[in-house]
């Protein structure tokens, strides 16, 4: 039997009008990229996935600690950001730098990076690959995703695994005591923005003089 016209589920007015809306967003957002020269490595080129407990920082937060991080690192400088892909993002539009720099990130869209991504899970803090070498960098950026003690604990041992000394630990205000226990670093005066607020009040934390005070 021929379906009827009745038959076939139709979508409100309303709904309709809501999805061409969507898809023409996302359009827009495709055009626009393609249209601004698309750099991979501006921050909108990969969206926040907020059950990875991603947060991007602000623009002028990721580059400041950018910054901060080449001068900490020194010419010919390595620096490893753990967690931290807005930063990791900064660091790679500043052209002309005389640094070098890896991403250990879980979400696996930033293999797009190529060598310089590394899969990484807390869960598994040394579970890193043997090209990464201990203590063969400069300065180490880590954002532990969760603001809990074990994951703290577990990416400290990443931390200190990969740092030849210098550590820039961005989380919560209320991990001030747990990062002093299993990292050493002080709070400093600098307070990190994120592009949406989030409820915790965010800290960063080093163990050498930074220009973050």
């Amino acid at each position: 039997k021929k379906m009827d016209d009745d038959d076939v589920p139709q979508l409100s007015s309303h709904t309709l009008a809501a999805l061409q809306e969507f898809y023409l967003e996302q359009q827009q957002r495709e055009g626009m990229k393609t249209s601004q020269g698309f750099n991979q490595y501006s921050i909108g080129s990969i969206e926040e996935d907020w059950q990875l407990s991603q947060f991007w920082y602000s623009d002028e937060t990721a580059s400041c600690l950018a910054k901060e991080a080449i001068l900490a690192a020194g010419k010919g400088g390595r620096i490893a950001c753990i967690s931290a892909p807005s930063v990791y993002q900064k660091l790679k539009e500043q052209d002309g730098e005389d640094f070098s720099v890896c991403i250990l990130e879980y979400d696996r869209r930033f293999s797009v990076y190529g060598e310089e991504f590394i899969f990484y899970d807390y869960n598994h803090p040394l579970d890193l690959p043997e090209n990464l070498l201990p203590h063969s960098f400069d300065i180490v950026i880590a954002d532990p995703p969760y603001l809990s003690e074990e994951c703290l604990q577990k990416t400290a041992e990443t931390i200190k695994y990969l740092t030849k000394g210098k550590i820039l630990l961005c989380t919560g205000a209320v991990m001030e005591e747990q990062a002093a226990k299993h990292l050493g670093v002080k709070m400093c005066t600098f307070i990190p923005k994120h592009s949406r607020n989030l409820a915790n009040e965010f800290r960063c934390y080093v163990n050498y003089a930074s220009g973050l005070d």
